[in-house]
């Protein structure tokens, strides 16, 4: 039997991250979000969550020190998508 690989949750861009993703033309930051984004749909838990209002989706931040990276998302309930709000690289 093949092993059994977690499924990814789908990563989609809130209009501010796609405004800012549109802004990023080199490749190393191209790069690095890629490998940051692929990390968040593997594990929507790796970010830590940001303190403040509860009674939305809870906002979270991944940063990556080594490709300098900061990603600001939410989780939707069922798990399967993760929204950017936020793009930092």
């Amino acid at each position: 039997m093949p092993p059994q690989h977690p499924r990814r949750a789908r990563i989609v861009f809130s209009d501010a991250a796609a405004k800012q993703l549109e802004n990023i033309t080199n490749e190393a930051e191209i790069h690095a979000l890629d490998r940051a984004l692929v990390v968040i749909s593997v594990d929507p838990d790796a970010g830590e969550p940001i303190p403040g209002e509860t009674t939305g989706p809870q906002l979270r931040q991944y940063t990556d020190e080594v490709e300098q990276v900061r990603v600001l998302y939410f989780v939707t309930a069922l798990r399967t998508v993760v929204v950017v709000a936020y793009i930092e690289v």
